[in-house]
């Protein structure tokens, strides 16, 4: 591995591969059975470097001696280089094709004996380091004059030591690993000045003790810091039965990590407060924001006011249009129902002062523009605007590409908040988190008054879904309204898609819309029954006509165009 690392060092444009042999016959004899053998030489023999370990395991496996020697005869054909490592030199590799034991013979063939005392005395200090272990040189020293036969051996043993180390409240001695090394019946006593005569049968008895005195010490300092953190929030108001229950354990804990987490959810539990308290006062006083357990109930509160808040907004800027700031920025992730609340607005706007209401998507806005410009005409372009009574605009977002359609628009805005007229546009969040947003725009959109729809809380669900329910079916199943509002969904329209799937269901079979139906689509609780007219299976409509036709790439009913709000100026 050291040669392959120094190869990519010195030419990092090398080709260079690491292959166990048995990874290397494992890789033949795939390639054999699907037929790629040629693919699997070609591979191999275009590489400057090929490095195989354990060779030695080549006794008595013919196929895959036969390969390594195409393979050792065409890279050496090539002056590419191979590595190969073994227990073993090739004339002691029993059963090995003479062919391929000449042919390894022919190169450098070099052993590696068990390292020196300078050597081994590297390992230890350099491992000793990696460990962030302290250990005094002369007890190193002592280390490394053990002649073990391997490295993995010397290690192992370094391991015990750092561990009895860990537990021993003074430096370990000389003296005390030379009575380790020879198995003498001697204990290191934890405290103490040095080796004393034995307390326990063995050595390895006193350390067992030793161990569980340290952990003794260990789990009453944790309890410590525990109890001081519970102490400071219970304090500070907070309730702490998550620390309380840690505290009832008999193992430590990773006390650190857990304290770090309750932080965390108090700092987030007091991030909500304030925002309720910006949004309703009263209800900022509430003991959900006091427990950190209900991070969830809290946020849901918060984000249920905040959608409650962004309706308020929006029927003021409909009541008194440029009253109290003249620019309103809707913000929220995609389906919340930004685009629906714009529109909705446009029409109370246009219904409350017979005006014209300009209502754009960012695309049409774009689109709109470069045709102006195409035609040197933006002055006109500007113009039109002129007796529209308010202007609103979807996704602003979408504009960071377009660096002179973010300039008109903030020019346009500058203009219609000049003399009055409303303003109101929805982005997917807020203008400080927009990369690509012109400074002036953004400037613009901070200064109006900024409002946040969140996904739909169980109320607002429900809501929704017994609306569509009632729409469709004429009637209302409290239980299935229940079911359905249960169902987490990250914005209106995948409320609305849920129920849509459930009611066209219900009716391509010709059957009530119940709990069991919405069950069987939603978490597939029951098999599919076969639809009249008809065989289902597993989503797929077999017409009795012929063809087969999936039920998501077809539409079984459309909307009613008189649903849709404003959709463009004229």
């Amino acid at each position: 591995m050291a040669v392959g690392q120094l190869a990519k060092t010195l030419s990092p444009a090398a080709a260079v591969d690491y292959l166990t042999l048995d990874a290397f016959q494992e890789a033949f004899f795939a390639a054999r059975a699907a037929g790629q053998s040629q693919a699997f030489r070609n591979r191999l023999g275009a590489l400057d470097l090929l490095l195989v370990d354990d060779v030695h395991y080549l006794a008595r496996l013919g196929e895959t001696q036969q390969e390594l020697l195409r393979l050792v005869q065409h890279l050496q054909s090539t002056t590419k280089q191979i590595v190969l490592a073994g227990e073993a030199a090739p004339t002691d590799i029993q059963d090995m094709d003479e062919r391929l034991r000449v042919q390894l013979d022919g190169g450098l063939v070099v052993d590696i004996t068990p390292p020196e005392f300078e050597t081994r005395l590297t390992i230890l200090q350099r491992r000793t380091a990696e460990r962030g272990a302290e250990l005094a040189p002369a007890v190193l020293e002592t280390i490394a004059g053990i002649e073990l036969e391997s490295v993995r051996e010397l290690l192992g043993f370094l391991n015990r030591v750092v561990a009895l180390q860990a537990v021993s409240e003074n430096p370990l001695t000389p003296e005390v690993v030379e009575a380790l090394m020879a198995g003498a019946r001697t204990a290191y006593t934890v405290g103490g000045t040095g080796v004393g005569p034995a307390r326990e049968p063995d050595e390895f008895a006193a350390f067992m003790t030793d161990v569980a005195e340290e952990i003794e010490h260990q789990v009453e300092a944790w309890r410590a810091r525990l109890t001081d953190g519970l102490e400071r929030w219970k304090n500070e108001g907070y309730r702490t039965a998550r620390l309380e229950q840690l505290l009832q354990q008999d193992v430590p804990v990773a006390v650190d990590q857990a304290l770090k987490e309750f932080e965390r959810d108090v700092k987030r539990l007091r991030s909500l407060e304030t925002a309720m308290e910006a949004i309703q006062p009263g209800r900022a006083e509430d003991s959900v924001f006091r427990d950190p357990e209900r991070v969830a109930e809290a946020e849901a509160m918060v984000e249920g006011e905040a959608n409650r808040e962004a309706l308020r907004v929006a029927q003021s800027a409909t009541g008194e249009p440029g009253r109290g700031g003249s620019l309103l920025l809707i913000v929220g992730p995609t389906g919340v129902g930004k685009t629906h609340l714009l529109h909705a607005i446009g029409n109370a706007l246009s219904s409350a002062s017979q005006a014209m209401v300009a209502c754009f998507s960012a695309q049409q806005f774009q689109d709109e523009l470069e045709e102006a410009l195409s035609s040197e005409a933006p002055g006109q372009w500007l113009s039109r605007y002129q007796p529209v009574g308010a202007f609103l605009l979807d996704d602003v977002q979408l504009l960071i590409r377009e660096k002179r359609a973010q300039h008109e628009l903030a020019h346009l805005i500058t203009r219609f908040q000049a003399s009055g007229r409303q303003v109101v546009l929805t982005a997917s969040a807020p203008p400080g988190e927009i990369e690509g947003l012109q400074e002036r725009l953004a400037g613009l959109l901070e200064r109006g008054y900024v409002v946040r729809i969140d996904t739909p809380d169980r109320d607002l669900r429900r809501a929704i879904v017994a609306r569509k329910l009632e729409e469709r079916h004429g009637e209302v199943s409290g239980e299935l309204a229940d079911y359905l509002a249960a169902r987490s969904a990250n914005g209106i329209r995948a409320v609305v898609t849920m129920v849509q799937r459930v009611l066209d269901t219900a009716e391509s079979r010709g059957v009530t819309p119940s709990v069991t139906l919405a069950r069987e689509l939603i978490e597939g609780t029951q098999p599919v029954r076969p639809r009249p007219g008809g065989m289902r299976t597993s989503g797929v409509v077999i017409s009795p006509l012929g063809g087969v036709r999936s039920r998501e790439k077809m539409v079984w009913s459309w909307p009613d165009p008189g649903e849709r709000l404003i959709e463009e100026l004229y």
